[in-house]
């Protein structure tokens, strides 16, 4: 048998597996048909499974899953159903529909769907898996709510009827039904099905019966649950007691709730207080506030009021108390009633006005005669002390004119003038001196005058210095009473307390070194204070002024005729004058060296200044030595 060339060259292109394949891949797989290894694994059976659902994604995942048809379908090889190599044109999948049991695929059939034809759901070229499983997908022509409810159709219809409905308005939807609502009809408030733009408010459905005259027209808001439920339309359920903060007693209870809420219950704020309804009613204008409810009651306006006095700025006392209304309140405007007992018992003020409107002060509500308890000197400017408080004083003792108590002078020197010993030189303040115990004794302080009494004026009596009762006549100066006493004959001037003291007259003691720019030392120490002040001492000087320097008092005992100058001390000193000393600088001496010598000399008086110093000092001043 002879083989042609187009053989060869065919069997050249196959490969073993190629010729020992049981026959032709189906259309779907011809492009493995030279690649077996995509299908089958060499001496391993089992591993087939593995690469079909590797290629065959959606089946692997229902077997892994077990979902779908294969994955709740007993475990068995892919190839036991899905035989392949039987040509181009075969079909693998052999499906019998009849026997197939839709439960254990991913959506069972129930109720209506049982006797569905399949190709009602699964549509040719479309694999059965891709079948829709929603309602919508299928029944969207029947949809007679047009969309408006979602897709969600067995959230209320069901597979038994279309028509019969399961709709659990309580948990599906934000308004439960309750009460009457229960028993309405769906069409009631889902006008033409649609049931997306049904109103969810009371007001919605309600609008009317709120318009019609029984209704409320509005005024009260489109918050119809704030006073009525589902149960009954009427009566309302709203308590102004515990609803509101204004609780409704006495006749507010029977009132009419239009009576009070005439405006808009939601823009219109109606106040709480009496006077925002009852203001045509006040017959006080206002005159006392807005706080009705201060005297009058819920129960009746008319009704006596409970109004406490002692609440106000005038509690009722004593005889006010039972004094009827009108006489202080002579109008409906309580208010214009005075507040003072003057406004009432003007007529009564037997004083005339002379002591104020102030009735009260000595006055009270028990006795307008009596004002035992009130009246007390002691809330006045002039308290009564002492012989001022003796019961034998009476009243008309100061107060000559009691119609006038006010001008009664507080002063002593008013009702005492005429005991005034000192004639007014020593003034009007009486109390300095005298006090209201006993006029005789006096309590006089010396040491608050300008003359505060020490040393032997203690025990000295008053008349020594005050010879009248005109006491500021008492000089206040030493030298005015001790004038005889003076053995300087005013050499020292005036003023005795420089050296004298009132401890005793002969006592003194004058410090010049501390009072004066004089050192008193040496000499001058024995020497008497009138050697040198000889001189009267001028008008209000201690002493008259002497000289600061020697020369002042040793003018005479100068036996240099001023050669030396007015510096005695230079040479003197003042433990002994005739004793001569130096106590100059080196500098000062050549000075004077210089100029004694150049005197001396010339003039010839170094024998003079000789005999005057001494030869030995002459020596020194002259600079022989």
């Amino acid at each position: 048998m002879v083989l042609g060339t187009g053989w060869l060259a065919s069997a050249s292109a196959q490969n073993i597996e190629t010729l020992l394949a049981p026959g032709k891949l189906i259309q779907g797989h011809a492009k493995y048909e030279e690649n077996c290894s995509e299908c089958h694994v060499k001496f391993n059976r089992q591993a087939m499974d593995g690469l079909c659902m590797a290629c065959h994604k959606d089946v692997g995942s229902d077997v892994k899953a077990r979902t779908g048809f294969h994955g709740r379908s007993k475990p068995q090889a892919c190839s036991s159903c899905h035989a392949d190599h039987k040509g181009r044109e075969a079909r693998i999948v052999d499906l019998d529909k009849k026997k197939f049991d839709h439960n254990i695929s991913d959506y069972r059939l129930k109720g209506k769907h049982q006797a569905v034809a399949c190709e009602k759901c699964h549509l040719p070229q479309k694999k059965y898996r891709e079948a829709p499983q929603d309602c919508n997908a299928c029944h969207k022509k029947d949809d007679e709510h047009k969309g408006s409810l979602g897709p969600k159709c067995a959230d209320c219809h069901n597979e038994s009827d279309w028509k019969e409905t399961h709709f659990d308005h309580d948990k599906k939807t934000k308004f439960a039904l309750t009460g009457k609502h229960a028993d309405a009809q769906c069409a009631d408030c889902h006008k033409n099905d649609k049931y997306k733009d049904t109103v969810k408010t009371c007001i919605g459905c309600h609008k009317k019966a709120d318009d019609s005259s029984k209704g409320h027209k509005g005024q009260y808001g489109d918050k119809c649950e704030s006073c009525h439920d589902a149960k009954a339309w009427k009566p309302s359920t709203f308590n102004h007691d515990t609803d509101t903060k204004y609780a409704l007693r006495g006749k507010h209870r029977s009132t009419r709730c239009a009576d009070c809420h005439t405006g808009h219950l939601y823009r219109v704020q109606l106040s709480s207080d009496c006077y925002s309804c009852h203001k045509k009613d006040d017959k006080h204008k206002e005159s006392l506030g807005k706080d009705c409810g201060s005297c009058h009651s819920e129960r009746d306006w008319k009704e006596p009021p409970k109004f406490n006095h002692d609440q106000t700025s005038f509690p009722l006392l004593g005889k006010h108390v039972d004094t009827e209304c009108k006489d202080c309140h002579k109008s409906a405007m309580f208010k214009e009633a005075p507040k003072d007992c003057y406004g009432c018992h003007k007529k009564e003020d037997k004083h005339e006005n002379t002591l104020g409107e102030a009735c009260g002060d000595c006055h009270t509500e028990r006795d307008w005669k009596s004002t035992a308890g009130r009246f007390g000197h002691d809330r006045t400017k002039f308290q009564l002390r002492n012989a001022h408080a003796d019961p034998k004083v009476k009243c008309n003792a100061c107060h000559k004119d009691l119609k006038n108590y006010r001008k009664t002078p507080v002063d002593c020197y008013s009702c005492h003038q005429k005991q005034d010993k000192h004639e007014g030189q020593l003034g009007k303040k009486c109390e300095t001196c005298h006090n209201d115990r006993t006029w005789e004794t006096t309590r006089f302080d010396h040491a608050l005058t300008k003359f505060p009494l020490t040393g032997k004026h203690v025990p000295v009596k008053c008349e020594k210095c005050h010879e009248t009762n005109r006491f500021q006549d008492a000089p206040e100066d030493c030298y005015g009473c001790h004038k005889k006493e003076d053995e300087h004959k005013l050499k020292f001037g005036e003023k005795c307390d420089s050296c004298h003291n009132t401890r005793g007259w002969p006592i003194w003691d004058f410090n010049h070194d501390k009072r004066t720019e004089y050192k008193i030392e040496g000499a001058h120490l024995k020497v008497a204070c009138e050697s040198c002040h000889t001189a009267p001492a001028p008008k209000g000087k201690a002493a008259a002024t002497v000289g600061k320097n020697c020369i002042s008092c040793h003018r005479k005992d100068d036996v240099h005729d001023g050669q030396f100058g007015m510096r005695c001390e230079t040479c003197h000193a003042v433990q002994d004058w005739k004793k001569v000393t130096t106590r100059m600088g080196l500098g000062e001496r050549k000075q004077l060296q210089v100029l004694l010598a150049s005197r001396f000399s010339v003039w010839g008086y170094s024998s003079r200044f000789e005999r005057t110093t001494g030869p030995a000092m002459a020596d020194t001043w002259m600079g022989r030595t």
